[in-house]
Parts: structure tokens; sequence; C-alpha cells
């Protein structure tokens, strides 16, 4: 199975042409059932939230937000419970520069973007395509079998280390499709 990552923002005739015959699936908030499911801003309930016994959160963004820390604010346990998919974003235009992500929601440690990437954004979306999203994961595996899949995101950086852009989920579900998550 060959799976590949391109950006949402291609149009059709492009992606035919760059992948011919390949299934292509959007996997971000705007796509459809049920590949909006692998969406870290889909609302699954009971994620866990790293470094925080007995607390789950709706979504993968909503912990990813929730544990931001900003000049102007600290943590925002309300990120936890959003069940839209909208009105996750904090944003530095509002609370001033990010000085990090705080080690769960009452540690004391503040992670740099890389570190958070690592400790609690990848554990926590790959939780989410373990248990919650598993059958649109066996789905992508056996559409797999017959062709090759084209997921379609708004970024499609797949390299954690590389801060510069954010980080690509979709290129994490094709880590994870092909056994090498980072």
């Amino acid at each position: 199975m060959a799976v590949h990552v391109a950006s949402r923002r291609r149009g059709a005739a492009w992606l035919a042409k760059a992948h011919p015959g390949a299934a292509v699936v959007d996997v971000t908030s705007k796509g459809p059932q049920p590949w909006v499911r692998l969406s870290p801003f889909y609302p699954h309930g009971g994620i866990p939230v790293p470094f925080t016994p007995d607390v789950t959160a709706q979504s993968v963004e909503g912990v990813w937000q929730a544990l931001k820390v900003f000049d102007g604010e600290d943590v925002d346990p309300g990120k936890l419970d959003v069940t839209r998919m909208a009105g996750l974003k904090r944003t530095v235009r509002k609370s001033g520069a990010v000085r990090g992500h705080r080690e769960g929601l009452t540690g004391t440690r503040l992670l740099g973007y890389e570190e958070a990437r690592r400790a609690i954004y990848l554990p926590t979306y790959r939780w989410v395509l373990e248990h919650r999203a598993a059958p649109q994961v066996a789905a992508l595996k056996e559409l797999g079998g017959t062709r090759d899949v084209v997921l379609l995101d708004y970024t499609t950086n797949g390299d954690v280390a590389d801060l510069a852009t954010p980080l690509s989920h979709a290129a994490l579900i094709a880590a994870h499709l092909e056994d090498r998550w980072p």
C-alpha cells in the first residue's frame, strides 16, 4: 500500500494527474463522514489528557489547545469539553506569545514545541487512531489493499522536528498505516 499526503487546496485535476487511480480521502474537519472522524478536531470524547490522571477530552485539538501556555494566559481546561469542531484555537493575537505547553493541567513544567509534539500531540492522536477511529483506519488499510491512497490535509509536514510548519495529521495517519510512527 502506498499512502500519499497532499494539500486539500490542490484541485481534483492536479490530484488525478499526480496520483492516477488513487483513492483521494479528505481527513480534515471539512471532510465527509466517516473520514472526518480522523480529524484532530473531531469530538470523540473520552480521550485521556497526558500527564493528567482521570481527566479526558473531547478532541485531540482540545487537548493541544488546553495545555498551551501564553505570556498572558495559562492552560484553558474549558477547551477539553468543546464538542464543536470550531472555537478550539487559542491565538497569540489574543493571549500573547506562546511560552510552551504545560505538562498536564496542573504540571509545573513547560514543554517546548517539539517536546510537546512528542509528549502530548503524538500519543494523544495515536490513542484516537487506535481507540476511537480504528474502523476508519481499518477502512483505509482495506482501501489501500487495492490502490494507492491520497490523504488530504491543510498541511503536509510529516516531520515532527520541523517546527517551521504545523504538523500534518494526515502524515501521521500515513505513518500509522505504514508502521513507521514517529
